[in-house]
């Protein structure tokens, strides 16, 4: 069995206490990793190597930082296939799907190197003669940085590329329940010839490696993707110490669907949005909020449609949904099967846990006869559990999207132009799809929410590079003389 180490100031080391845990394929239940588990020590060791690199790897020019991240998005495109792979036998999501992850890490390895010969700031005239004004971009210092599981390979790039060519070195925690990807995108960084101690990995639970990355003075930021509950408690305890927090977090999607809408485009969008990556994406579309006149008819179709989805490992060629992540996540979807029926939703379809796979599997499942107020409808569940609302126009519609605490991603199925602008304008969520799903972001634009979602920052995208550098306003004075802003004005 292999065992994957921390790397910590360009070596592969065991952990200083000798601690290890499971990688566990979810689709059949069989190990496929040792992986080392970090101390506080180790924590400690890659945070102080971080700090040693820093000076010179932020004094290299950024075009210099790019070389080293363009020959590493070239590395991803020659294994594509071999990462999707192990993607599928480490998280379950279905190879396609898989491959799209790899190909998110390729464009954002692409895009933040191409930042090496930008990094704009930005120049303005000046109130005063023979005087300069610009803006300059300098590096954070050390980032520590938290990754989820559901993208395991994509969400890592997204941080550390963007944080890399900006001229920070790095801390990164991956999931526990996804390590091996990160592991491989750190040897494809470091054979791609990023120095020692610029980037440092650290495996381990959030409550230990997690809390030692947050609770260290040497590291100046946080970036963290995952649940909202744990994100409260980073925002908390990094604000003690003023460290720059970046947080994505929850979101309970609504697919809002007119009675002028194309009906089969829209079930296109709800099976993708609904049961793509098994419901485990932030994005996914976990509320359908149906005008009262077409809501029979789509009922109809959708349930059809569901049906068809095979499950199975997700490395078969015709599996439609793989296994969720784990027996934890599985026995909570269980759970919020159980509260719907209870709360006087109808199960329309699914609720259960599938048999006899040996894996992690649920059921796709429908909910109809959900009211607002019910939790299946305001919790995010992260499974494949899509629940069915009415609304009898567009401000209804829109007053039950915006009636949860999350606010990510959005989507409306309309053929008319104003309900689609509508929509644009008051539908409270960073981002809005037009006759598509709430999911599939592209990587050169900002990703983010409002609300419970997050603290206002966004990654990927033309502010890719603002949640990792700092603004520097600079003045040049050539005129010789003492000058006073906003007194020596005639």
């Amino acid at each position: 069995m292999q065992e994957y180490k921390l790397f910590i100031n360009g070596e592969w080391v065991e952990s200083s206490d000798g601690g290890t845990f499971d990688d566990i394929n979810p689709a059949t239940l069989e190990l496929i990793g040792k992986i080392h588990k970090a101390s506080d020590e180790d924590v400690k060791n890659a945070v102080d190597s971080a700090e040693d690199a820093f000076d010179s790897w932020s004094s290299t020019p950024a075009p210099q930082r790019a070389k080293i991240l363009f020959r590493a998005a070239r590395m991803l495109e020659e294994r594509k296939e071999e990462l999707a792979r192990l993607m599928t036998s480490e998280m379950g999501k279905v190879l396609k799907e898989a491959r799209g992850d790899v190909q998110e890490a390729i464009d954002i390895t692409y895009y933040a190197a191409g930042e090496g010969r930008r990094l704009f700031g930005e120049t303005t005239p000046s109130e005063l003669p023979d005087k300069f004004a610009m803006t300059v971009r300098r590096p954070i210092g050390v980032v520590g940085l938290i990754t989820p599981w559901n993208f395991p390979l994509a969400i890592p790039a997204w941080k550390m590329m963007p944080a890399l060519i900006s001229g920070n070195t790095l801390v990164l925690k991956p999931a526990s329940d996804t390590p091996i990807m990160a592991i491989e995108l750190v040897k494809i960084l470091t054979e791609a010839g990023l120095p020692k101690g610029v980037l440092n990995l650290v495996t381990g639970g959030g409550d230990t490696v997690g809390s030692a990355i947050v609770h260290n003075k040497k590291i100046r930021a946080v970036s963290f993707t995952g649940s909202l509950e744990t994100g409260k408690w980073i925002l908390g305890e990094a604000g003690k110490e003023m460290k720059r927090v970046s947080l994505e977090l929850g979101g309970k999607n609504p697919i809002i669907v007119m009675d002028d809408a194309d009906l089969n485009l829209a079930i296109d969008g709800i099976i993708w949005g609904a049961f793509g990556t098994t419901g485990q994406r932030c994005t996914a579309a976990s509320r359908v909020i149906a005008h009262e006149k077409i809501l029979p008819a789509l009922l109809q179709k959708l349930i059809e449609r569901t049906k068809k989805l095979r499950l199975g490992n997700g490395l078969g060629e015709n599996t439609d949904v793989g296994p969720v992540i784990n027996n934890s996540q599985l026995q909570k979807i269980a759970k919020y099967a159980d509260i719907g029926k209870n709360e006087g939703a109808k199960l329309a379809l699914g609720g259960r846990i599938a048999h006899p796979l040996p894996g992690y599997f649920f059921e796709p499942t429908i909910f109809t006869d959900v009211t607002p107020d019910m939790r299946i409808a305001r919790e995010e569940i992260f499974g494949p559990v899509v629940c069915l609302l009415t609304a009898s126009d567009l401000e209804e519609a829109i007053r039950i999207a915006n009636s949860v605490e999350y606010g990510l991603s959005s989507s409306i199925y309309t053929g008319n132009i104003k309900n689609a602008f509508k929509a644009i304008e008051k539908i409270d969520a960073g981002i809005t799809y037009i006759n598509a799903s709430t999911i599939g972001a592209e990587i050169h634009l900002p990703f983010g929410g409002v609300k419970s979602t997050g603290n206002g920052t966004r990654e990927a995208g033309t502010t890719t590079i603002e949640e990792f550098t700092e603004l520097k306003t600079v003045y040049i004075d050539y005129s010789g003389k003492l000058q006073k802003a906003q007194i020596d004005i005639e």
